[in-house]
Parts: C-alpha cells; sequence; structure tokens
C-alpha cells in the first residue's frame, strides 16, 4: 500500500466524542500521549458522533477532512484517540493515504520506545504482536494462494494464512519465556516473604509523579521525566520507617484510562508487584481537575489484576501547586487514609512516612520480650528494624527490651527458644534500677 514511516513524524490528532462533546481534558491527554510517542502535533480535529460509522469510525465526510488536512500540514501519520476496527483502520489509511493508529496503537508505540529491561521488552513484543494479530485481515495485495508446481509446491495456505501462523508462533515462544521470569520473580516474592519484611507498591495515573516519590522515599535516582509513561520497567528497594523498620518499596508502570487490553495482559507478572503487596500508595496528581475520575479509572485497573482489595493509602501529590497544606487524614476505621504532599518540594515527607508505617503494621502492639542470651541474634535482627523502643539488661546478661510489633509476631516469639514475652506488669527489676 504505502512505506510506513518509522517515528518523529507530522501527525493530526483526531478526538472523538461518541455520544458526547468532546473533552477538553481527554484532547490535553491525547496530545501528551502524541508528545510522548515523540510526534511534532501540526493539527486537532475533533467530531462528535451518536455511534461508530461502521467504515470510517468517524463518518465519511470528517473522513474527507482529515485527508485535507493531512494533506495541507504535510502530516506523515493520522492518531486517532478511539479504539478502532481492524478494518476502519485500513479504510482511513487507503483513503488518507497515510499511517493511522488508534489509542490502543500509538500506547504500544511509546510502551516500545521506553522499555529498558529484558523482560519489559519482551512484554512489549507479546502486546505488539497480540495487537497485530488482529490486524491481519486481508490487508495486503500478495495473499493470494501459493501457487505450486515442481520446486514451488508451498504448503496450501495463503500469505495472511502464514502470517498468522508465524505470529502464533513468536507469541507462543513469548509466552513461555516470560512464564520463566514470571517464576523468577516468584521466587524472589516468595523469599522476601519467608521474612517478615511488608511490600508497598506505588500506583497511579501516569505521571502522577510516582517515581519522583519513589526517589524520595528511598534516595535512589530513577529515571524521572515530565512526560506519560516514563517508568515502564519495575524498579524495587528497601524502605527504612521508623517503628517498623525495612518495607519493600516498589513502582510500578502508570495507568491511563482505556489502557489497552493486550498491555494488561503482558504486564501482568509486572503488575505482580501491585497484586500481592500489603499496601498501596495510590498516587494521585492532586492538581488535576479530574483526579476524582483518574482515581476510579486506577482502581478499575487494579480490580481487572486482583488487586482491588488491597489496603489502600490516597497519596495526593503536587500541593505545591495548589494552596494546600501537607497532612494525613485518617479514615473511618482509624487508619490513615489520604496523604496530601509534595514530592518535589519535600512538604508533607515525614508525616506520609509515618502514615505508611501505621498502615501497613494497623496491628501493632507494644510488649517486653525476655531475651536470653541464646537469642541474641533475635535482638540484632529487632535493632535492624527499628522495632525496640527500649532495652534494660539484667543480672544475668540477658535482656528486657519495649518492642513495637504485629500480634501475629508476639503470638510467633511467644515460647520461641530464649524468648518470652512479659507483660508491662510483670517486667522484672534490672540492674542498675531501684527495687
Amino acid at each position: 500500500m504505502f512505506d510506513r514511516p518509522q517515528g518523529g513524524e507530522r501527525a493530526v490528532l483526531v478526538s472523538v466524542g461518541i455520544g458526547h462533546p468532546v473533552d477538553p481534558a481527554d484532547t490535553m491527554e491525547f496530545r501528551a500521549l502524541a508528545a510522548s510517542a515523540g510526534t511534532v502535533d501540526v493539527a486537532t480535529v475533533t467530531a462528535c458522533r451518536a455511534r461508530p460509522d461502521p467504515k470510517y469510525f468517524v463518518g465519511s465526510g470528517k473522513a474527507e477532512e482529515i485527508r485535507q488536512i493531512a494533506e495541507t500540514h504535510d502530516a506523515a501519520v493520522v492518531l486517532i484517540d478511539q479504539t478502532l476496527s481492524p478494518s476502519q483502520e485500513r479504510n482511513l489509511e487507503k483513503l488518507t493515504n497515510r499511517r493511522v493508529l488508534d489509542r490502543n496503537g500509538l500506547i504500544l508505540d511509546i510502551f516500545s520506545q521506553r522499555a529498558r529491561s529484558f523482560e519489559g521488552k519482551l512484554q512489549v513484543e507479546l502486546a505488539q504482536l497480540s495487537h497485530l494479530s488482529t490486524r491481519l485481515v486481508r490487508g495486503w495485495t500478495h495473499l493470494e494462494r501459493q501457487k505450486g508446481g515442481i520446486g514451488l509446491r508451498g504448503p496450501g495456505e495463503t500469505q495472511l494464512e502464514t502470517d498468522r501462523r508465524l505470529i502464533g508462533k513468536k507469541i507462543k515462544t513469548l509466552k513461555l519465556r516470560l512464564e520463566k521470569l514470571s517464576q523468577q520473580r516468584d521466587t524472589g516474592r516468595h523469599v522476601r516473604r519467608e521474612v517478615p519484611v511488608p511490600t508497598v507498591a506505588l500506583v497511579g495515573y501516569t505521571n502522577a509523579g510516582k517515581s519522583t516519590l519513589f526517589n524520595r522515599l528511598t534516595g535512589s535516582a530513577t529515571y524521572v521525566a515530565d512526560q506519560l509513561f516514563a517508568t515502564l520497567d519495575p524498579t524495587v528497594r528497601q524502605l527504612k520507617l521508623d517503628g517498623v523498620g525495612e518495607v519493600v518499596l516498589a513502582d510500578t508502570v502508570g495507568f491511563v484510562r482505556e489502557l489497552p487490553h493486550e498491555l494488561v495482559a503482558a504486564f501482568r507478572s509486572t503488575l505482580q508487584e501491585a497484586r500481592e503487596a500489603d499496601l498501596l500508595l495510590h498516587v494521585v496528581d492532586a492538581s488535576d481537575p479530574q483526579r476524582s475520575l483518574r482515581i476510579e479509572q486506577v482502581r478499575s485497573v487494579l480490580r481487572g489484576i486482583g488487586a482491588g482489595d488491597l489496603p489502600e493509602l490516597l497519596v495526593f501529590n503536587k500541593i505545591d501547586l495548589l494552596e494546600e497544606l501537607p497532612r494525613v487524614l485518617d479514615g473511618a476505621d482509624g487508619l490513615p487514609a489520604q496523604a496530601w504532599i509534595s514530592a518535589v518540594s519535600d512538604a508533607g515527607m515525614a508525616p506520609l512516612r509515618a502514615a505508611i508505617a501505621r498502615a501497613v503494621r494497623p496491628h501493632q502492639q507494644r510488649r517486653t520480650l525476655h531475651v536470653e542470651l541464646a537469642a541474641a541474634s533475635l535482638r540484632s535482627q529487632l535493632y535492624r528494624r527499628n522495632a525496640i523502643r527500649a532495652e534494660r539488661t539484667r543480672d544475668d546478661g540477658s535482656w528486657e527490651i519495649d518492642v513495637e510489633l504485629e500480634a501475629a509476631e508476639l503470638a510467633k516469639l511467644d515460647g520461641a527458644s530464649g524468648v518470652h514475652v512479659l507483660e508491662p506488669a510483670m517486667r522484672l527489676v534490672t540492674r542498675g534500677e531501684a527495687a
């Protein structure tokens, strides 16, 4: 049909409202998506229809207008902020003689540019092939049945069938390789679960400031940019919290409205970090006028991966752009429900850390342990976790240690070799104290 250019194209953006006018906020987000893909926005076309047109999605008149605008501005690609059927995409390409990408194709293209890790690249390739497989419907002129004859006898299938078979084979290979990587991730998570270390996952709408917050909390240098999907590959770091000790903090891929199901499926193993977390830090751009809608869109994706019922702490970020004070608000259950902060200016970060500690250890209790010399390793472990509040040495060299631990951990420790949980009233008089 025509040569498809590789990238950096001049683009005509088409926003279509189905059953309602185009939302300007959605148009702005679509422009940001296009910019993230590396295109140059030369014109924007809006349309409103009661229902999609079967042939062009936008109707023949609007399709002709798009063609003329693309020619006038010498655009190389037409981007549609909707999900097109394979036939609608081909019909628009034939009419405009330009490459046409729907919303799903555009997001897939962004992901293909941003993936850095081996697993991330495999996941994006799987998503792209799954998307492409739906487009193999009489899209080429070479689909005649392969010729027979001596030395030319083919498998007796059309080129379309051959393409489908090869793509299917590649998809199967990718799934097997990703399954092995997923098993390695499961092994890592299993090792973490053997040690009572809570896991906290950062989730949220793309460009809400998750990576900036991640860097602020952990002191790391994860890539940060003011663009959509700046972070694709999950990053895991340790975070130390007073009263809790070490916490595993995971930064995950950002969500977006109508995230292509191919990507959700391909990134399921990556999103497993969120699914198996003890707490979700749901980061929200507080300056976004549609923040309530964004919260629900993220929660919809979380429900889709089986993480909809996990404990959640809403973190309203970017209060430096508003006249808001940093604060933490508790929910009806007495646990932190909201934190208003600025990851850029560091405002509210100390209260946020305290809120995370309370949220990941909601059933924490203060008790006194009698730790014998034979269990000295436990004492060292409690110090590493910042779980010790006070310590007294007895005459025989053993210790009485005031700790804050989960009720389940205290029950597990009680009766362990060299360890006894004491009631506060049972505390013995120790060396250097008056009777």
